[in-house]
């Protein structure tokens, strides 16, 4: 059998890469998928669509460990927070700009 010249290597380690990178793609999307279907049976819509975001991107940048243990340190939200009506009255929402500033 003739040797491949380097040309011909190269071709065929650029196609093996390319296919593991579908692969990758493929795989990450149906975890993706999987996550999206354990979301769908939580009740999200408690949230503002912000604080969630906002909860699943610093969940995920400080680890997800260390983001459970924090949130299970926490105190159970009672009653009157769930329902949406607050011991505050002043509302949460501001009429800045939606971005963080830090």
């Amino acid at each position: 059998m003739p040797k491949k010249t380097d040309r011909e290597r190269l071709a065929d380690l650029e196609a093996r890469q390319r296919m593991m990178a579908e692969e990758v793609e493929k795989t990450r999307r149906a975890l993706r998928g999987k996550y999206a279907d354990i979301v769908a049976d939580l009740p999200v819509e408690d949230l503002t669509e912000r604080e969630f975001r906002d909860l699943l991107a610093a969940s995920i940048r400080c680890g997800g460990a260390v983001a459970v243990s924090a949130l299970r340190a926490l105190p159970e939200a009672s009653a009157s927070s769930k329902s949406g009506t607050s011991a505050n009255s002043k509302s949460s929402r501001r009429d800045g700009p939606a971005t963080s500033m830090a």
